[in-house]
Order: structure tokens, then C-alpha cells, then sequence
């Protein structure tokens, strides 16, 4: 039976392990050789760490293992006298599974630059960095499910590819079986159908069904931007209640992140360590402060203020009316709060249409979570519920009302309050580990020009 690397190192009991016959599986990271024995540092993807592995010549040519050979590896764990690790596989049969030409491998035993490994992604998840974020999107996953789980959310899954533009900003890619620009009625869906950025329209139809519902899936912007924080696919994750409003969608938000962040703390030790020392000195004590201080609260008008009187001096101006940049919420986080900090009633006009408007005509009961080093993580609001009001929006923002007549209707039949947010996945991850760029936090980063693997 086939041992994980992970169960040998980290055992609770190591010594309980030693004198047991196991059989290992990895690719070699490093091997030293010399006449009568060779050492072999194997690796599995299953915890950072690597298994020294203890040959003689009887097992095996030396000469076949190379760094990148995958191997299987039979023996008896013992104890061992070195001091990064309790125990050590003494082989009594080497197997290699498929070999690796020494001279051709580009992760040799050396440091790479990040942008180096996205030209080998099907490679680069065996370095020591991406196999740690790897572990650490995967544990982040998994806690969004615990978490909405444990609050009796349900799972819902809503269409990949949609007629609706959710946020009104038109940057979509189109879906189409035909080769040219010709009638949308004879293409395969009979009407122009995009990539969806969101699936919080379909959620809010779940919503008012089952109460508590979320979605995590890929959603696509066809946003031609470079920058290190955006992708062209990447995944959301996009609670929506009914009966609540903006201060459960807060609270909400707030126990979510704190939520994720304990969960790695608690389950991913080894590799926070790893991006405390290698990424971002300090990052597991900035996380720490995170799980244990209560968010900082500000309206929209009160962060304007803070921002013109700071005396900073920002490359975006600030003013009433205007969405903040990444610099400002950057500030505001960092710098004024030191902490996570929920920003609330944005003006109307920067805002989507969906979003309900607040008594003073001006501004809309609108959220974002910004946390230190990101800036905003997430966005919510609560929904508007009523058909009138929601109309003269759809109108205002020039969007067309036939596309939203399903949409409308959920206001007509048994409208309730109901507020959500949705949270890009992949900035999560970048605030866990420290990275700092979006595209080392996806397996495959999809951005423009670039959609190799």
C-alpha cells in the first residue's frame, strides 16, 4: 500500500513508525551520490518537506537517478541522525518510474523567477513555492465549504455561460459557433450569449428559493489589464441571503475571511512558515492580527475625508464621486486602520445597478472589504428589492429591460430583502501566502495574450 510523504513527517508519534516496511512514491529533487551509498531527498506534493531516502549500489544504478526522475522507493523507516527530520527510508528497492534527462530539466536545484515558471506551468507546481500555494488554495477551498456548510448555506451551482451582463460594464467574451459576425438568432443559442463575470443574479434567483445559498465556480472578464491583481478567468465565490441586509452581509463577509484564515493558520503551518521566510517576513503575525481584531468600519464619505487629510500624496486623486484606487484602499487598510477595514455607502453612480439605494437619494447600501496588502477582497451589497425602483436603474444605467425581465419579476413575485458579495478566490490566496502577483496563484493564469497549457 502506497505511504503519503506527508504521513511519515508528519506523524504525531514518529517513533511509533520506526522499523516499518513502506512504500514510497516522488520525482528526486536532489540526489548525492558517492561509491558505496547515495542520498535521495524524494518528494510526493504532499507536504513541503522531502524524504531522505537511504541507498546502496545493490538497489539501484546511480547513475539513473536525476533530479525530476519519478521513483518508487521500499524500505524500512528509521530513525534518523540528522536534525531536520525524526525519520528516514533506508531502501532495499529502488524502482524508477520514468526517468529525467539531467541535462534538459529546467528546475534544476536553483532559485527561478516567478515569471520564468509561468512559461512552464505544467512544471512548475513541483517547486517548493507553488506546490505550497497549491496546498494552501486547496485548504482555502475546503474552509469555504466548512464555512457556509456549518451556517446551513447551500451549494448551488449557476450557468458558466449566460445572456446577462451582470455588472453593466460590457467587458464579456462572447460565446459563438459561428465564424463571422452575422444574425445572433442562427447562432447555437439563438441570441448573444458571454462568458459569465458573476453568477450572483442566478444566485439571488436560488436565494429567494432555499434562503441561504452560495456559488463557487470560474467566472471571465475580458479586461484588458496587465496589472498583478487581475486575471482574464478566475474564481468567485458569491454567498447570497435572503431575508438580510447590509449589516448581516457585513458580518458575514467578516467571519468568512476569519474564518479561512484561522483554518490555514491552524491546518497549513509548514507552508506559512515557508512564505513567512521566502515571501513576506512577517506574514504569519499579520495574519494572526487578522483572525484576532474586529474589522474597522467607515462609510465611503468619512474614507474620502481621511484620504484628502492625510497629506499623502497619491498618484489618483481623490474625490467624492470617484471609485477608489488600489493606492487608497491600500492606505486605508495599512496605514489608518492597520487592519482589515469595511468601507460602506458608496455613491450610486459608481456603483451596479442591482445594488439598493439608500434614503438620501446619493448613495447605495454597498460594502467592500479591504484587507492590508490587497487593497479590496471583497464586494457586496444589498440587493435592491423594489420593482419600481429597480426599473428606473435598469433604465438609468442604459442596460436593456428585456434582458432582466426574469430578474424583475423576482420582485413582483414575493420580493424580500436579500443582500450577498462575491469574493475573488485567487485574491485570497495572494493575502494567505504573501505572493504578489495574481498569476502565481492559479494553476494556468489566463491573461491577455496569454492562454498557453
Amino acid at each position: 500500500m502506497r505511504t503519503k510523504i506527508k504521513q511519515i513527517l508528519h506523524a504525531k508519534d514518529p517513533s511509533s513508525l520506526i522499523g516499518k516496511t513502506v512504500s514510497v512514491y516522488g520525482w528526486i529533487r536532489t540526489v548525492r551520490a558517492q561509491k558505496t551509498f547515495a542520498f535521495i531527498e524524494l518528494n510526493d506534493g504532499t507536504t513541503l518537506a522531502n524524504l531522505q531516502i537511504l541507498a546502496d549500489p545493490s538497489t539501484i544504478d546511480f547513475t539513473q537517478l536525476t533530479t525530476g526522475a519519478s521513483l518508487l522507493a521500499k524500505g524500512t523507516l528509521v530513525e534518523s541522525p540528522g536534525k531536520n527530520q525524526a525519520l528516514e527510508l533506508k531502501a532495499e528497492t529502488l524502482s524508477v518510474l520514468g526517468p529525467c534527462s539531467a541535462e534538459t530539466f529546467p528546475l534544476q536545484k536553483k532559485r527561478h523567477s516567478f515569471e520564468f515558471l509561468r512559461t512552464i506551468a505544467h512544471l512548475r507546481p513541483r517547486t517548493n513555492t507553488q506546490g505550497a500555494v497549491l496546498r494552501i488554495r486547496s485548504a482555502l477551498a475546503l474552509a469555504t465549504h466548512l464555512f457556509f456548510n456549518q451556517r446551513g448555506f447551500y451549494y448551488v451551482q449557476t450557468p458558466i455561460i449566460t445572456g446577462s451582463d451582470c455588472e453593466g460594464g460590457g467587458e464579456m467574451f462572447r460565446v459563438t459557433t459561428l465564424d463571422k459576425e452575422t444574425d445572433p438568432s442562427k447562432d447555437f443559442f439563438g441570441k448573444p450569449a458571454y462568458l459569465t463575470v458573476s453568477g450572483q443574479l442566478e444566485g439571488e434567483i436560488l436565494a429567494l428559493a432555499l434562503s441561504d445559498i452560495y456559488t463557487f465556480g470560474p467566472t471571465f472578464r475580458a479586461e484588458n489589464s496587465n496589472t498583478s491583481r487581475h486575471l482574464a478567468e478566475f474564481w468567485m465565490i458569491e454567498p447570497e441571503m435572503a431575508f438580510a441586509d447590509l449589516k448581516d452581509d457585513m458580518e458575514c463577509a467578516e467571519s468568512y475571511l476569519k474564518f479561512c484564515v484561522k483554518y490555514v493558520l491552524e491546518h497549513c503551518q509548514e507552508d506559512l512558515q515557508f512564505f513567512d521566510k521566502f515571501i513576506e517576513n512577517g506574514l504569519l503575525t499579520r495574519l494572526q492580527h487578522v483572525a484576532a481584531s474586529p474589522f474597522a468600519h467607515l462609510t465611503y464619505t468619512h474614507a474620502v475625508d481621511i484620504l484628502k487629510k492625510c497629506g499623502k500624496t497619491f498618484e489618483f486623486p481623490v474625490e467624492w464621486g470617484t471609485d477608489l484606487q488600489s493606492e487608497h484602499e491600500r492606505y486605508l487598510a495599512e496605514e489608518h486602520c492597520k487592519k482589515p477595514v469595511i468601507l460602506t455607502d458608496y455613491p450610486a453612480a459608481i456603483k451596479s445597478f442591482y445594488m439598493r439605494g439608500n434614503d438620501d437619494g446619493k448613495t447605495v447600501a454597498a460594502m467592500d472589504v479591504l484587507v492590508p496588502k490587497i487593497g479590496e477582497i471583497i464586494g457586496g451589497s444589498q440587493r435592491e428589492e423594489r420593482l419600481d425602483i429597480l426599473e428606473q436603474k435598469i433604465a438609468e444605467f442604459g442596460l436593456n429591460r428585456d434582458d432582466y425581465w426574469w430578474y424583475l419579476q423576482l420582485r413582483e413575485y414575493g420580493s424580500v430583502p436579500h443582500a450577498g458579495f462575491g469574493l475573488g478566490f485567487e485574491r485570497l490566496v495572494l493575502f494567505t501566502t504573501g505572493m504578489e502577483n495574481i498569476r502565481d496563484v492559479i494553476p494556468f493564469p489566463r491573461y491577455p495574450g496569454h492562454a498557453e497549457f
